[in-house]
């Protein structure tokens, strides 16, 4: 019994430990690059309903052993996590929150209906289970002019027992705009979506070892009006298509919204056509290139080689990590020149002081205008690539222009953090919670707009605007 009793006291202290140390990243704001503790906060941050748990049981176990040490550590643990959990799943304040974008009774604005397969409250322990969805892979929506490169996207539609809300999700993933694919980590939050009735279009649009930056927003488009295209054929309403997308996707997703009549923007093919959206989701995309160049430390990895970036041969992975990703590694692009990704002196053709008009082109707060479209910005206040600064910035700009907008900087939160664990982690369900209503609420505004102004007035009066 002594024995039993000192290996599950050995145990445990080892566990409370490893789970404490855990806890150190998700403190921290990691400076770039630091890939090993921006993975480490990620896993912690995403499995804090877990680590609480483990917490609790240190204290159960310390308790009934008499050990004040195991006891003491899991009461660290429990209540660190807890607080975690709490911060994460807190509402946007209230100075960016829903109220000041759609009026105090945008809850009222939604129907039972649309409610029906939403999250209750952001505290969830998991995802709920919905109605597998239908999903169609590689479907060409565009060729390149003058190639016979297509374009491809997967398309996920409701069950055939959910009634469609007209609503399609244009979703750009996330790529340092050099690597990744569709289909990555997105499976959960499109399944979700999809219960609610909306249709999603993942695209795989160009990157930067096949096109420039520009070529990736013309891509971008170049979807939104496919879709436009086959509204009958996957049941939805033209008027109400959103884009949106995470990190470079949502980069990207703003800029193709907020340039929708921007000639510069427009593919040639495309000219004449209607491009517009109706929102634009956007998860941690960077808003200011300038600010996430030196955000990132471009400044003092890059400078040096800049000349350089075409001459180099491309990094490669182990050959074990070759063998264990199969298929995904050229899939994902990482047979590239992973080590330029995201560089901007190689993407934009220079330093901010060599070419600061092109910063200034691919950054979307310079195309803020009283004409774009409604906007969720969603962003880990620890962001370790893309500043959260300019986010805010960003902010109130469109808020200055009376763009509707809504921003929840979450708190302990960094970059992908929707990607990881998302079945579990209370982050990515937080920003879920937002992004069904933001996307409910652009069906309703299309079919009510005098409605929904009304109730922004009525918040506008109140809180003296």
């Amino acid at each position: 019994m002594k024995i039993m009793l000192f290996i599950i006291q050995v145990f445990t202290i080892v566990l409370s430990c490893l789970v404490a140390l855990a806890s150190i990243p998700v403190m921290l704001r990691v400076h770039w690059p630091a890939p090993a503790l921006w993975i480490a906060k990620l896993l912690a941050a995403a499995l804090s309903p877990l680590l609480s748990v483990i917490g609790v049981l240190g204290v159960i176990v310390g308790l009934t052993t008499g050990s004040f040490i195991i006891a003491s550590i899991g009461t660290y643990i429990a209540l660190f996590y807890l607080r975690h959990i709490y911060k994460v799943t807190r509402p946007p304040d209230a100075s960016s929150g829903f109220e000041q974008a759609f009026g105090l009774k945008f809850e009222s604005q939604l129907s039972a209906k649309q409610k029906r397969h939403f999250l209750a409250k952001r505290t969830v322990l998991r995802l709920p289970t919905v109605p597998i969805p239908r999903f169609d892979q590689n479907i060409p929506f565009a060729t390149i002019p003058g190639t016979d490169r297509n374009l491809l996207c997967d398309v996920w539609q409701p069950n055939e027992t959910i009634t469609p809300s007209g609503l399609v999700f244009v979703y750009l993933h996330g790529s340092a705009w050099a690597l990744l694919d569709k289909d990555l980590g997105t499976r959960p939050f499109f399944k979700h979506l999809t219960a609610q009735g909306h249709v999603i279009m993942d695209v795989a649009y160009r990157l930067a070892h096949e096109t420039d930056m520009m070529g990736m927003v013309n891509d971008a488009k170049r979807a939104i009006v496919w879709m436009k295209e086959n509204a009958h054929t996957y049941g939805i309403n033209p008027n109400t298509i959103v884009v949106g997308g995470g990190s470079a996707g949502g980069h990207l997703a703003m800029l193709a919204a907020f340039t929708a009549n921007n000639p510069q923007f427009t593919p040639k093919e495309l000219e004449g056509t209607d491009i517009s959206v109706c929102a634009v989701v956007s998860l941690y995309g960077p808003t200011d290139l300038k600010a996430m160049y030196y955000h990132t430390n471009q400044n003092l990895i890059s400078r040096s080689c800049s000349t350089s970036f075409k001459k180099t041969a491309p990094m490669q992975f182990p050959k074990w990590m070759i063998k264990f990703m199969g298929n995904a590694y050229s899939r994902f692009h990482f047979d590239k020149d992973v080590a330029n990704a995201g560089v901007f002196a190689s993407l934009l053709g220079g330093h901010p002081d060599e070419c600061p008009e092109q910063y200034a082109l691919f950054s979307p707060i310079t195309h803020v205008n009283a004409c774009c479209p409604p906007t969720l910005l969603l962003h880990g206040e620890d962001d370790t690539m893309a500043p959260v600064k300019s986010t805010r910035q960003l902010f109130r700009q469109l808020t200055k222009q009376r763009v509707p907008t809504v921003m929840h900087v979450l708190p302990q939160t960094d970059h992908a953090f929707d990607l990881i664990l998302p079945k579990i982690s209370p982050s990515a369900h937080s920003a879920f919670f937002d992004v069904e209503r933001f996307l409910a609420l652009q069906i309703n505004n299309v079919k009510k707009p005098m409605a929904i102004k009304e109730n922004v007035e009525e918040y506008q009066v109140q809180h003296h605007d």
